[in-house]
């Protein structure tokens, strides 16, 4: 009976060498992979022997025991986190583990660009790769019904950025990490604006900073653009902004505004209707909603495109009109930056 039990406890303590020996070869050897590089995706709350066969599944070859073993004597199993992770042909069983546990997450980007409209962020949503497209069929109300914001309306309300998702992530965390970052950058440059300023609240604020953003070629022209719509407002004169127009006539738009389209009355025709339009027509960036807040001080009125990107700005209209025939008259067909009245 002795003889038996010596027997089996040096069987058992073979096997356990072996054990370990191949746990420290899983450990600390590059993994076997079936291809160059493997994708794996781990769900928030998902168990630890769920997670070694999601490894194991997801293109690794090893034992899905040995790996769960491997996590749980490190003493760091209950650290793992959630997320999309990439392993390549060199990564050993502790490469992995510590990416794991340090969230290195394999991350791809979304970049919103200033002057967009909702209906290009939409597509751009919808064209981005691994994103999961949870909105896409949601009107953009219903959207600012899911940001707990129905009295909003979606254009302008979504910051212009780069932001980066891990594979499978919900398109609606892009659309809420986006419209927060408005939130707090339009608040926070409000709660800064000068004592005395002709826009009622941010909401108008953010209205002017669109326009500004569309109609601006170079940066530095933010300020003055600004001022010259500025001027306009504080002195009742319509802001006569063809993106506005452009913004109104939306699938109408054949790429040319032509002078008849001036004419259709809708509530974005800043040539027939004067004061802000009635929403933003575009994603303004940071700078733009400061120069809306903080304009350039100046007398101007008017400004055309001087076609480098930059503009030339006067103060009446018989300036704005030596200015025209200088910059545009002489260029057949030019675009003229608005606004330019007659």
């Amino acid at each position: 009976m002795f003889r038996i039990l010596k027997i089996s406890f040096i069987m058992a303590l073979v096997f356990t060498v072996i054990g370990v020996g191949q746990l420290l070869w899983w450990t600390f050897s590059p993994l076997n992979l079936i291809t160059p590089t493997v994708e794996i995706s781990i769900e928030p709350g998902t168990p630890v022997k769920q997670i070694a066969n999601e490894v194991v599944r997801s293109g690794v070859d090893i034992p899905p025991l040995g790996l769960y073993w491997l996590f749980r004597f490190s003493g760091q199993a209950k650290q793992i986190r959630a997320g999309s992770y990439e392993l390549s042909k060199n990564d050993t069983g502790w490469d992995l583990l510590q990416k794991l546990i340090r969230g290195e997450e394999n991350l791809r980007a979304i970049t919103l660009i200033e002057g967009w409209n909702m209906r290009q962020f939409r597509a751009q949503l919808a064209r981005a790769d691994s994103l999961r497209h949870d909105s896409v069929n949601m009107t953009d109300q219903e959207i600012m019904v899911m940001l707990g914001s129905p009295e909003l309306t979606a254009e302008g309300h979504f910051y212009p950025d780069t932001y980066t998702y891990g594979k499978g992530t919900s398109d609606k965390n892009i659309l809420k990490r986006s419209f927060q970052a408005m939130q707090r950058h339009l608040n926070n440059i409000w709660q800064d604006r000068p004592n005395q300023t002709h826009l009622k609240n941010s909401e108008e604020a953010l209205i002017l900073a669109s326009i500004i953003e569309k109609e601006t070629g170079l940066p530095s022209d933010r300020p003055m653009i600004a001022s010259v719509f500025s001027n306009r407002l504080e002195l009742g004169m319509p802001l006569q902004t063809d993106p506005t127009v452009i913004y109104g006539l939306g699938s109408d738009f054949d790429g040319n505004l032509h002078k008849s389209d001036l004419r259709i009355d809708h509530p974005w025709n800043t040539y027939l209707h004067t004061g802000l339009p009635p929403t933003a027509i575009a994603m303004p960036g940071k700078a733009a909603i400061m120069a809306a807040i903080r304009p350039a001080q100046s007398k101007a009125l008017y400004f055309v495109a001087k076609g480098d990107g930059s503009s030339e700005f006067s103060r009446t209209l018989e300036e704005h009109n030596l200015a025209v025939q200088k910059y545009q008259l002489s260029r057949v067909k030019n675009y003229t930056s608005s606004p330019n009245l007659k």
